[in-house]
């Protein structure tokens, strides 16, 4: 072999975009086989798992997804590549049906079947459940979700997950066949699926990798990044005013929205929802996919999007929200807001009273905000004792979500008139929020409801936990930020008839916005 040959050898085995667009072929969605070309989604796909590699040596990762995005092809086409070209891969797919694992497993072969001479391994058995490159001792294994104990058995280096959100015996398999994976370096255990609505074991892992507490990524790839995605504009076409709020939000545009609109109409068939039906197929954003109850949640996602999308001035007093970790797999967030803008968002997961100390601490010596506000709920207390021996007198606030609001006839409790100025500020545009997925599904994941009295119920994270929803931690610390009146942010002597006009104003909208939502 020439070195012009070991170099085009070396650079198909080190490069797998490259490998893929010269060694394997695809059945497109048309029916031609034609090479197999990363679109926009695989390529966003494959640079997010390269980087996890490069960090930590392995693969864990979850992928959230519109329909027929070309995940399961990616993902074939990778493990096809690792497995052909190294010593002792076992690579096992698992899909939801026997007809789902049959198909991509006939894409492996299809793969093989392709693959140029040079690069193509030696099959030693290739049959309805087994590819095995005996020259190499690699090779492939499939299975349904159906069978509980699948792969128990098993040795894996690479595993694919398809469907993960309808697997049947879903708990079973983590226990199972995921344990059969290594956890060493070149091991990869990649999981796709469109959103089956919340509380599954594919949404517990999501929220999980989303929040940043385990070893997954999560991996969040939109409808609209699909070219083929759009359709020719019809002459009775005028964008509704959810559309154009789609379109400024997201960049849409006219054929995109057209095609949204066709989809929309075919999945409204037989009385189905078909607005809420489309957000679940082909989500914007991963709140849209995981879908609650609907209206019943207090803040809307398109009103997160505005503000995520919003960029603000800073002004008045610098506020540091803080909710304390209360259970082992909860966060302790922090986020500062000034004004109308926020950000600095930070989260932490298994961190000790004292770490969480050291970092408001730090936070307060870098940014000087005129209040620490924590949640005094419980490890709080002591995170508060501590603080104000260390922070100059009156910077630290003590808050108790379950205490008695400033307002009593609206709000049945602290944390419920927390959560109504915090939506009070996001109604009142602009409003800027960091751009993040995981305090987006935080502020919209609570429910909320009146009581005897008419006053606001925001429902408890308790509640949240019992419907598979993590804690709201990130959304609470925010919600801190509104826990003092304006007399507590602003000097007696500048208390002038401008901010008693502002908090007239304040108070009027959130009357009305309570009679609208009763």
């Amino acid at each position: 072999m020439t070195d012009e040959e070991l170099s085009i050898r070396q650079k198909l085995k080190d490069n797998f975009v490259h490998y893929a667009s010269k060694c394997l072929q695809i059945r497109t969605k048309t029916g031609a086989v034609e090479p197999f070309i990363l679109n926009k989604s695989q390529l966003y796909a494959h640079s997010k798992i390269q980087e996890q590699i490069a960090r930590t040596g392995k693969a864990r990762a979850i992928i959230l997804k519109a329909r027929q995005q070309g995940m399961s092809t990616y993902i074939g086409g990778r493990f096809y590549h690792k497995t052909t070209h190294n010593i002792g891969i076992q690579t096992f797919i698992l899909t939801h049906l026997a007809n789902a694992t049959d198909n991509l497993f006939k894409m492996a072969q299809r793969f093989y079947k392709g693959t140029p001479d040079p690069v193509r391994p030696i099959v030693s058995t290739n049959n309805s459940k087994e590819l095995i490159f005996g020259n190499i001792d690699s090779g492939y294994k499939i299975g349904t979700a159906e069978n509980k104990t699948i792969g128990r058995s098993s040795t894996i280096q690479l595993f694919h997950g398809s469907e993960v959100a309808f697997w049947a015996n879903a708990n079973e398999h983590a226990k199972g066949i995921f344990e059969s994976v290594p956890n060493a370096p070149g091991t990869e255990i990649i999981l796709e699926s469109t959103a089956n609505g919340i509380g599954n074991f594919f949404h517990q892992v999501w929220q999980d990798a989303e929040a940043g507490i385990s070893d997954y990524i999560a991996i969040f790839i939109p409808w609209y990044w699909q070219d083929e995605y759009q359709a020719p504009i019809q002459d009775d076409f005028h964008p509704t005013a959810k559309e154009m709020e789609l379109r400024e939000h997201y960049n849409l545009t006219y054929e995109q929205l057209q095609w949204r609109r066709l989809k929309i109409i075919n999945m409204s068939r037989n009385g189905q929802n078909g607005e809420k039906s489309f957000a679940q197929e082909y989500p914007s954003n991963s709140t849209e996919a995981f879908q609650l109850t609907g209206e019943d949640t207090y803040i809307s996602g398109d009103l997160v999007m505005s503000a995520r999308k919003c960029t603000c001035d800073p002004y008045g007093p610098l506020l540091l929200g803080v909710d304390p970790a209360r259970f082992g797999d909860d966060r302790s967030s922090l986020i500062f807001r000034q004004g109308r803008k926020t950000f600095g968002l930070q989260s932490y997961v298994k961190k000790s009273t004292m770490e969480i100390v050291g970092i408001i601490v730090t936070l307060y010596e870098q940014h000087k905000p005129l209040k620490v506000i924590i949640d005094i709920g419980g490890l709080g207390a002591g995170i508060v004792d501590r603080c104000n021996e260390l922070l100059p007198e009156g910077v630290v606030v003590g808050v108790n979500a379950g205490s008695s609001p400033l307002d009593a006839t609206k709000y049945s409790n602290k944390r419920a008139e927390m959560w109504g100025l915090t939506l009070q500020a996001l109604l009142d545009e602009p409003f800027e929020l960091p751009d993040s997925d995981s305090l987006h599904a935080d502020l919209t994941a609570p429910k909320y409801s009146f009581d005897s009295n008419s006053r606001l119920m925001i429902e408890r994270k308790e509640d949240m936990k019992k419907r598979g929803l993590r804690s709201s931690d990130e959304a609470d610390a925010l919600c801190l930020t509104f826990a003092l009146p304006m007399t507590a942010l602003v000097p007696k002597n500048a208390q002038s008839n401008v901010v008693k006009s502002l908090m007239s104003d304040l108070n009027s909208k959130s009357n009305a916005l309570r009679k609208s939502r009763m």
